[in-house]
């Protein structure tokens, strides 16, 4: 007997899911992700499941770097001492005399992240892996014994992961004569990440990161899910940070600027997440869709041509349409013998909708065959795909395209189609037309065909 289609859906939808664990779990194993931990985040009650997670990476072939903030703690132990520090523009200045106590800030940090991942049988080491210099004198402002990053030794901390250990880095650099200095943690994970050709940066604030409406809005290289943001170009990052700074809180700002430092310098993609989420982490490792907010410089998603080995998984996507009655059943012998009308649509390697043109005679095609993974059904690929087809046609010089539809007709309609009849059809179409099925007829006028 087979599943309803509430049944099938959850095992459609469930059966996704192993498959992109084990697509990520492969394509990750050796790679080196480097996690940059805001202190609230360190010093909560989500800090032990947050660390759990990220020792199954470890187990599962991911080489890891942490490089924790310790802004809370820092801020702390300066109190219980009585001294206060200013900022300016964002950016602590460092007396010396607070410099031992923010050094003990920042390594009872790291240890913090030690203990936790010996909890979970994860060797870890605390180094100081890190060259630093002074910032100076900016604009009348001493910044005393803050610093900056000057290098990272990549090489000692590639020997530690190769060893199956998990680098930690406290936020503090040393000169050359081994004088401390007090780092932003934003830059010390940019630069180790860039340094160590990470795959993968990850920022975990507490709280959902860019949450200013404004964001929401359309932008080229932005997409948003379900009234969230999703993921943008490092293009689009690049925009904001430097054409709408007003959108932004000053950690937003710095946080975006560093993801773009990040993409430019290497890093194929930078995560934000909320640390407050459970198994966050996990979620946007190992799914296409994700949880967070990405920045990516690769191409992430592209329309091409079906090819042979994508057949089946476009049939499976078919499915569930081809139950609810919105499509008609393809064998893969149909689709094998069709492929050359078929275009998918492929987010990060692996299939997410199809659909065809097929030509009849020298000015017409039908649009046909447009189905989108139901988990992926609000983020516009639908529209996408079509838009294509209609391009392709354009191109190819067609007078009109048409498609038959049963339950879909709003939908086409709000992307430009015209409701049309078995009149408008080709007559080797109209031929094929099923009278029991009483699909309705669109049509999109494409304008004179070129000669």
């Amino acid at each position: 007997m087979e599943p309803d289609n509430e049944e099938f859906a959850a095992l459609r939808d469930e059966a996704a899911v192993i498959r992109d664990v084990f697509t990520y779990a492969h394509r990750f194993m050796g790679s080196v992700f480097v996690f940059h931990l805001s202190s609230k985040v360190v010093y909560s009650p989500y800090f032990p499941g947050l660390v759990r997670d990220l020792a199954l990476l470890h187990e599962n072939g991911i080489k890891l770097c942490i490089v924790p903030s310790g802004g809370e703690r820092i801020d702390g132990l300066l109190a219980s001492y009585g001294i206060t520090t200013q900022r300016e523009k964002g950016i602590r200045i460092s007396p010396p005399e607070a410099m031992p106590l923010i050094q003990m800030a920042a390594f009872d940090t790291a240890i913090a992240f030690m203990n936790q991942f010996a909890r979970n049988g994860v060797e870890a080491l605390v180094g100081n892996w890190v060259r630093a210099r002074a910032i100076g004198v900016r604009e009348g402002v001493d910044y005393q014994d803050t610093g900056l990053v000057e290098s990272v030794n990549a090489e000692l901390i590639r020997r530690s992961l190769e060893d199956d250990f998990v680098p930690i880095l406290p936020c503090i650099g040393w000169n050359a004569i081994g004088k401390p200095y007090n780092l932003s943690s934003l830059e010390l994970a940019t630069r180790l990440a860039v340094s160590l050709k990470a795959s993968k940066l990850f920022l975990i604030t507490e709280g959902e990161p860019f949450s200013d409406e404004g964001l929401q809005s359309p932008r080229e290289g932005i997409v948003s899910r379900e009234g969230y943001l999703s993921r943008m170009s490092v293009k689009a990052a690049e925009a904001l940070v430097t054409e709408w700074p007003g959108l932004l809180e000053p950690i937003e700002l710095e946080m975006l600027g560093r993801a773009v430092e990040a993409c430019r310098g290497g890093v194929e993609r930078v995560h934000f997440l909320d640390g407050t989420m459970d198994g966050v982490v996990l979620k946007e490792v190992f799914s296409t869709l994700g949880y967070g907010i990405m920045v990516h410089v690769d191409h992430f998603e592209n329309i091409r041509a079906m090819q042979d080995e994508d057949i089946v998984e476009a049939l499976g996507i078919m499915e569930g349409f081809v139950r609810k009655g919105i499509l008609v059943r393809r064998s893969e012998e149909d689709l094998q013998r069709l492929k050359g009308d078929f275009v998918v649509y492929e987010t990060d390697g692996t299939i997410r909708g199809c659909g065809a043109l097929h030509r009849y005679g020298p000015d017409q095609a039908e649009i046909a065959g447009i189905a989108v993974d139901e988990n992926y059904a609000r983020m516009g690929i639908g529209k996408k795909i079509v838009e294509r087809l209609i391009e392709d046609a354009r191109r190819a010089g067609l007078r009109q395209v048409f498609l038959l539809t049963t339950k879909t007709s709003d939908w086409f309609q709000s992307l430009g189609f015209l409701q049309g009849s078995a009149e408008d059809l080709p007559p080797e179409r109209r031929a094929s037309y099923d009278e029991k099925r009483r699909s309705r007829v669109f049509v999109y006028p494409l304008g004179e065909r070129r000669p």
